[in-house]
């Protein structure tokens, strides 16, 4: 099962210490995006390098990452599913259902803020501890289990090499900060850039959208619909981050409206459990809808179910948006008629990247 790791360091030159006897540097690694897309921000004490997404690509999926040993990262991110799970809220690898439904990953090396609603987490090395570590509610729950964990890894027939090869010059590279450095790597790579979508508008093929994806797409950018004020560019959401800067956005959506002045449900009220600020009851971040069509059930909690119950909640104006003084002002109530509808759901359906879905490269290993 470890063939392809092989493989990449042979095809990609295993690094070797110079005549100085400096420590070998690991190869660097470049990024497969079209025009239009910018460079990608990444931490300066963790660059990228084809080592390190590889060993990360395993260790995504190693089980042995979980307490129990019944989980792993690709548990509740299934690349079949655009690296989401298909379920309304993810289940840890103790049972515990989480309150929220476990996130997409296409492009989260774009992602300025992550998770559903915290705007100070920002990197993936901080975000791979939450479910690691994490005990309410316990996703991997690997709490108490580190040592044990890092001692199976450093007990594996190719781990260590591996670690050495992808953190050269350290001692004992087996560690959780090169674990969680490692996972990012892999996480950043997950590059999604070949939708229709992308095609249409990044690699200039103008027969990659049909006539009513197109259609769609005016309604989307303008008035009847202004989607794009949520979901834009080449990320298809707000909260974006490049090597040039980021933004940070959340929104109210009239999802909910408990009491008749916009609250939300007491179990999940979204960004004002971080700030405390009543102006964000029942925010969210806005996701990417690149692959959406493999990515559903929608919404934070995976309370709607299909494209067309999506469209029924925005042409509403937000389904609970009546007397809630939460609701962003870009929700209002707008017509489709049946044949827009059917162009919005070929739009919908143009957000697939068929070849990430399906991309070795991003693929269980353990599986093979």
């Amino acid at each position: 099962p470890h063939l392809s790791l092989l493989l990449a360091l042979s095809c990609t030159g295993s690094p070797v210490a110079d005549d100085s006897g400096a420590p070998p540097v690991p190869d660097a690694w470049t990024w497969d995006i079209p025009d239009g897309y910018p460079e990608p921000a990444v931490p300066e004490d963790n660059p990228m390098t084809s080592a390190k997404v590889e060993l990360g690509r395993y260790l995504f999926y190693d089980k042995r990452l979980s307490g129990n040993g019944t989980q792993s990262c690709g548990s509740c991110h299934e690349q079949a599913r655009g690296f989401t799970d298909g379920k309304a809220h993810a289940v840890g690898s103790t049972g515990v259902e989480n309150r929220r439904s476990a996130m997409a990953l296409a492009n989260i090396v774009y992602a300025s803020t992550l998770t559903w609603a915290e705007n100070s987490l920002r990197t993936l090395e901080d975000q791979a501890l939450k479910p690691m570590l994490g005990e309410d509610p316990v996703e991997l729950g690997l709490a108490g289990h580190e040592d044990e964990m890092l001692a199976n890894l450093a007990a594996d027939a190719d781990y260590p090499s591996w670690f050495g090869v992808a953190f050269p010059g350290e001692a004992d590279p087996v560690t959780l900060d090169n674990v969680v450095k490692a996972i990012a790597c892999f996480e950043r790579s997950l590059v999604s850039s070949r939708s229709g979508y992308d095609r249409f508008w990044y690699r200039h093929e103008p027969d990659a959208l049909t006539e009513g994806a197109k259609r769609a797409l005016a309604n989307f950018d303008g008035e009847k619909g202004a989607c794009i004020q949520c979901h834009f560019g080449f990320t298809l959401t707000d909260a974006v981050a490049d090597a040039d800067g980021s933004s940070r956005n959340f929104h109210n959506t009239g999802l909910y409206n408990e009491d008749g002045n916009g609250s939300y449900p007491e179990t999940d009220q979204g960004l004002i459990e971080v700030t405390g600020h009543s102006r964000d009851m029942g925010k969210f971040k806005a996701p990417s809808l690149l692959n959406i069509a493999v990515t559903g059930p929608y919404m934070h909690d995976g309370s709607i179910a299909t494209f067309d119950e999506v469209l029924d909640h925005y042409t509403a104006g937000g389904r609970a948006s009546a007397g809630s003084p939460y609701v962003d002002a870009t929700m209002r109530e707008f017509t489709l008629t049946a044949s827009e509808r059917a162009d919005y759901l070929e739009l919908f359906d143009a957000f697939t990247d068929e070849e990430f879905l399906s991309n070795p490269a991003f693929s269980d290993p353990f599986a093979e």
